[in-house]
């Protein structure tokens, strides 16, 4: 299957699972725990079903990577190439009632993320990419190319994360940057905002998994931006052990 053809597949099933969790959403929900506490819910299971057997219908060589298999111990060893699914990225936003959660679909070949697809279920806005390619946007308003944007003058704006917002290590991260402001979410929603280029800096510090940051990695460099390990300023790779990141910084065009 052809680039174009995996970005329609990818960016056709977030968007079915986004309809699935605002229904799910609108009908309302049990929250549930899993092993290491964090929360999980029908609208996750659900969204994931859907999302993988999607993708191992139309894409059976690539196997699938998704991550209620994987607290489940049911997921396939890495490969060469490979889907990873994050089915509801924010679950704890989604529990709480806010609109901060997204569907990630996102494409590893060689450890390196290379296409993705991001739904955002409550403002029903879709992002998709393929680096080398370019990255898109879709809303009410139709869909259009989107680009990592260049600073302006007035300052960067900051998105930072929901849970960690009192976090020291974010003011001591911005020392002497000309910031304009901070938005503080939750979710992939920080990655879609500097592809579209309406944001130009996302730190995080706190523990992520491969499946949160693999599709709008891949949405974010198609746009012209970049994704660094914090410490090493090196790519953020994946097919790592436990499927664990460390501290990362998403950047978009350089001033």
């Amino acid at each position: 299957m052809k680039d174009e053809a995996l970005l329609a597949l990818a960016s056709d099933l977030v968007g079915k699972a986004a309809a699935a969790i605002m229904a799910i959403k609108a009908a309302g929900f049990a929250v549930e725990r899993k092993s290491d506490h964090s929360p999980v819910t029908e609208a996750d299971r659900i969204a994931e079903a859907l999302i993988v057997e999607g993708l191992r219908a139309a894409t059976p060589d690539i196997p699938v990577i998704a991550e209620e298999e994987v607290a489940a111990g049911t997921a396939p060893r890495h490969a060469e190439r490979f889907w990873l699914v994050d089915p509801l990225d924010g679950t704890r936003e989604f529990a709480a009632g806010r609109d901060n959660f997204a569907v990630n679909i996102g494409l590893v070949e060689a450890g390196r993320a290379v296409l993705g697809a991001v739904a955002l279920p409550a403002s029903g806005e879709i992002f998709w990419g393929r680096v080398g390619l370019g990255a898109w946007k879709r809303d009410a308003g139709g869909t259009r190319a989107i680009r990592a944007r260049t600073p302006p003058a007035e300052g960067v704006t900051v998105m930072g994360s929901h849970h960690y917002a009192d976090d020291p290590r974010m003011g001591r991260f911005l020392e002497g940057r000309h910031v304009a402001r901070v938005v503080n979410i939750g979710s992939a929603e920080k990655f879609c905002r500097l592809a579209e280029g309406t944001a130009d800096l996302y730190p995080r510090f706190g523990r992520t998994m491969e499946w949160d940051t693999a599709a709008p990695q891949a949405v974010v460099e198609a746009a012209g931006g970049r994704v660094l390990v914090l410490e090493t300023r090196a790519p953020l790779l994946y097919a790592k052990p436990g499927f664990e990141n460390p501290g990362f910084v998403c950047e978009g065009l350089p001033g």
